[in-house]
């Protein structure tokens, strides 16, 4: 029987988390074990076991790959990792679904045949590289299965709007001869199309599946052990802690512990539906309304995305495309990250103010400085990650480090608990430090050893056993949380395949430069238009990919940095989440809120409209993302520039966000507003006269604002403003 103890969280500070209206805890509680997260991740039964033994094998598979106890070529990794992902999809979605017999014995047998055909690159996989090309008949049928059972695949986890967008590229490759030019090509035969897409490192293959196989697997394990281990909770009570007494305490909290989160996670809608479930009725509670909570935490978990170490995974992804150090990406995400949530802080600071919301009692708050001393374990995987990855060490590497490490600390927890006096808990701790340490010198042996002894020793105790077993589920956790990003890297690389096939990314390139040739702006627009669209129906890697690899060329071409253009597309692959009619992030708040899910799309839009803003400025001067070029950087110099455009911006998101709540000092009139949102406007470009413009607006607006509300700087508790 698996307890609903969690023997590894030596201290808990969950008696400090407040409780919503209903008296539910937060969801990192521990009053939510390991029986509560199996039954709620898979199906009861002998199918549910089943499917649980598949995702624990899927994740030691990629452990052991990544850790090279395990040695395939890169290809068969690739192939391996597509199998257990239809394996896997297909008959889970069809147990959770609930559908009848024989569509579940269908779903069962195209999942076996989605693994089968990873065994046949295995059994094949020599024979298929000298014939590469050449496809015999045999391989043919095994690439039309590949392709449609990841097509069937992507459609139960994702549903049919990615797999459409994929099929509509897939037939263009087949008839695009037939359309009228430019959209036409050469035309090509089905052997070269399936030969293209279901073999080499091309089509379901190519670079998203390989960075699905590798990085984001092991990083999505590594954020579900640490979960596990309490750090949603440490997260939350540290963000009680610092922000819970200031006006609007509750709103900045959920801000600043979806950004935590987001470190970790790096999935929107995931952090909303965790940190979502107590902060948005705390934010209620206190006085927000329900479609500005929701809209608040949709915004913040969304930014989770864009805050490095993890970003969405696609740092990951962006690195390996652009053929750039980690680092780089991280050194261009990392003022615009600051932005965007000093961004959110500023709106829910002025909304609270409007509202006249102050902070929670002291009663109320936890003690951020206990709960880091309580729990200060919890955060060394975490800086050893971010550690490594910033020294240079590869995300793979860094990766294996840190879930090393997570697991060195669960299971060492656990042991740790066992023993008889803090003299030897101590000895023991610091004779697991060394061994950790020793990692970086000697390698996997010595701390596969170690964790192998623990492992042992947590088998002969009852508590420890039940470490183990939460320890197995994390893993099919992980297995599970991966389907999603998995098969949307596997269907997207059949449109990224169509683009290298047949040069359709030089088409739309060209008329994004033909626009370009006389408004830069334009091309940014409809950049930004395109990726929102997309964004309406696919997630954020998926959308991404596509369109990086679409406009990244022709906008690096109109003289965009590179790595500023790719991560203009990703900031509104994310805001394409927040973005009505589709919403996906505001729609999974719903149901928490209680509130229709486009009214806190629209709150959304407002609360995060400095994302909307900061890729604009970054294209005109790149320094904003630490990048070198643009006139700003030629004119006064690169250290003088990143100042300078920083504290430009920091000033045009101000006054946006005063514009759009209505309230500074106090209440705002309509004059003022509109004053301050033509600066904001005016500063968006990296033009002399419209900065001088937009400051002198600035000065304006504070002036006549400061002298209007002298003497009154703020409303009474429950007013409108």
């Amino acid at each position: 029987m698996i307890s609903a103890r969690k023997p590894w969280r030596v201290t808990s500070v969950s008696s400090h988390v407040p409780r919503d209206t209903a008296g539910v805890a937060s969801p990192a509680s521990p009053a939510s074990g390991p029986r509560e997260a199996l039954s709620h991740t898979f199906p009861h039964g002998p199918v549910g076991w089943l499917l649980f033994a598949i995702a624990v094998a899927f994740s030691l598979f990629q452990l052991a790959t990544a850790a090279h106890v395990v040695d395939l070529p890169s290809q068969l990794v690739r192939s391996f990792h597509v199998g257990f992902l239809v394996l896997l999809s297909l008959p889970l979605g069809a147990a959770l679904t609930r559908v009848k017999w024989p569509l579940t014995g269908l779903a069962w047998l195209l999942g076996l045949a989605g693994f089968a055909v990873a065994i046949y690159q295995w059994w094949e996989y020599e024979p298929l590289l000298l014939r590469a090309g050449d496809p015999n008949n045999i391989d043919l049928i095994v690439g039309i299965i590949s392709l449609a059972v990841v097509f069937l695949a992507t459609i139960v986890v994702m549903g049919p709007a990615l797999p459409i967008l994929a099929g509509l590229f897939l037939l263009y490759c087949l008839f695009g001869q037939y359309l009228p030019a430019p959209l036409n090509h050469r035309g090509y035969d089905l052997t070269q199309v399936i030969d293209h897409m279901a073999f080499g490192t091309e089509g379901i293959y190519g670079i998203p599946v390989f960075v699905s196989s590798t990085y984001i697997f092991l990083f999505i394990l590594f954020g579900a052990f640490l979960e596990r281990a309490g750090m949603i909770q440490l997260f939350t009570d540290v963000s009680m802690g610092l922000f819970g007494r200031s006006r609007g305490g509750p709103a900045k909290v959920a801000v600043f512990s979806s950004g935590l989160m987001g470190t970790i996670s790096g999935s929107g809608v995931a952090n909303v539906v965790t940190t979502g479930q107590f902060t948005i009725p705390l934010m209620k509670r206190f006085g927000y309304k329900a479609a500005f909570a929701g809209g608040v935490e949709a915004t913040a978990s969304m930014g989770g995305q864009i805050m490095p170490p993890v970003m969405g995974a696609v740092a990951f992804i962006m690195a390996e495309t652009l053929g750039v150090a980690y680092a780089e990406v991280v050194k261009a995400a990392i003022v615009p990250a600051v932005l965007y949530f000093a961004s959110a802080f500023w709106m829910v600071h002025l909304e609270a103010g409007k509202r006249g919301l102050m902070g929670l009692g002291d009663h109320e708050v936890p003690s951020a400085l206990d709960a880091i001393k309580q729990q200060w374990y919890l955060i060394l995987p975490l800086a050893a990650l971010v550690y490594l990855l910033f020294s240079g060490y590869t995300p793979l590497y860094s990766g294996t480090v840190g879930l090393v490490l997570t697991l060195l600390l669960i299971l060492g927890s656990s042991v740790a608990l066992g023993l008889p006096n803090i003299v030897i808990r101590s000895i023991f701790w610091i004779g697991l430090g060394i061994i950790a340490a020793l990692f970086l010198e000697y390698g996997l042996q010595i701390v596969g050893a170690a964790i192998a002894l623990l492992i042992a020793w947590n088998f002969l105790t009852k508590g420890g056993r039940e470490t183990l077993s939460d320890i197995v589920i994390g893993l099919a956790e992980g297995a599970k949380t991966a389907l999603s990003v998995g098969v949307a890297c596997a269907i997207v690389g059949i449109i990224i395949g169509t683009m290298t096939l047949t040069g359709a990314a030089t088409t739309f390139g060209g008329f994004i430069v033909s626009v370009g040739e006389h408004n830069l702006f334009l091309s940014l627009l409809l950049t930004m238009i395109t990726c929102i669209i997309l964004g309406m129906g696919i997630p954020t890697i998926p959308n991404y990919i596509i369109t990086s690899s679409l406009a990244g060329p022709a906008l690096l071409e109109l003289g965009v940095p590179l790595i500023v253009s790719h991560m203009f597309v990703f900031y509104f692959g994310i805001l394409a989440d927040l973005t009505p009619p589709v919403a996906l992030a505001c729609f999974a708040a719903a149901p928490i809120a209680r509130e229709s899910g486009l009214r806190i799309s629209i709150e959304a839009v407002k609360i995060a409209a400095a994302g909307f803003v900061i890729p604009f400025i970054a294209v005109y001067t790149p320094a904003l993302m630490l990048q070198d070029g643009g006139p700003l950087a030629e004119a006064i110099g690169y250290p003088a520039a990143v100042a300078y455009i920083v504290g430009k911006t920091v000033l045009a998101v101000g006054l946006w966000g005063a514009a759009i709540i209505g309230y500074l000092r106090g209440s705002m009139s309509a004059l003022e507003r509109i004053l301050a949102a033509a600066a904001a406007v005016t500063m968006i470009a990296a033009l002399p006269v419209t900065d001088e413009v937009g400051f002198a607006l600035a000065a304006v607006v504070i002036f006549l604002h400061w002298r209007r509300t002298s003497g009154h700087t703020s409303v009474e508790p429950g007013g409108s403003g």
